[in-house]
């Protein structure tokens, strides 16, 4: 089991800063990948960023340039730095991992959520 618990959100102007953490506990590593989701009002929820082992990334196209994805060297936190903030990136932000073996088949676990409201 893995639990996840996001921190970090809350009122930010249009082009500030936030920095988002997960903590990570229980059987932290058989994680595989770890991830940024959002979800904005009344709109699906979307992979933002994502991390694997290896710390390769990848990144949501509007999201480059202005977002990292990074995890501390223990793998009990996730970051999400998101930089020059838009109206647009207002969401609940969502930690997931992913725990599984690649062509077999895994479970996503959830964290609550954290809010980010984007607004001047």
């Amino acid at each position: 089991q893995v639990q996840l618990v996001e921190s970090g959100g809350g009122l930010v102007q249009p082009g500030g800063s936030l920095r988002l953490s997960c903590a990570v506990s229980g059987s932290i590593f058989s994680i595989n990948m770890m991830a940024w989701y959002h979800q904005p009002p009344g709109k699906e929820r979307k992979m933002v960023a994502a991390i694997t082992n290896g710390g390769n990334t990848n990144y949501r196209d509007s999201v480059k340039g202005r977002f990292t994805i990074s995890r501390n060297n223990a793998k009990d936190t996730l970051y999400l730095e998101m930089n020059n903030l838009q109206p647009e990136d207002t969401a609940v932000y969502y930690c997931n991992a992913w725990v599984g073996q690649l062509g077999v088949g895994g479970v996503d676990y959830w964290g609550k959520g954290t809010l980010v409201n984007v607004s001047s």
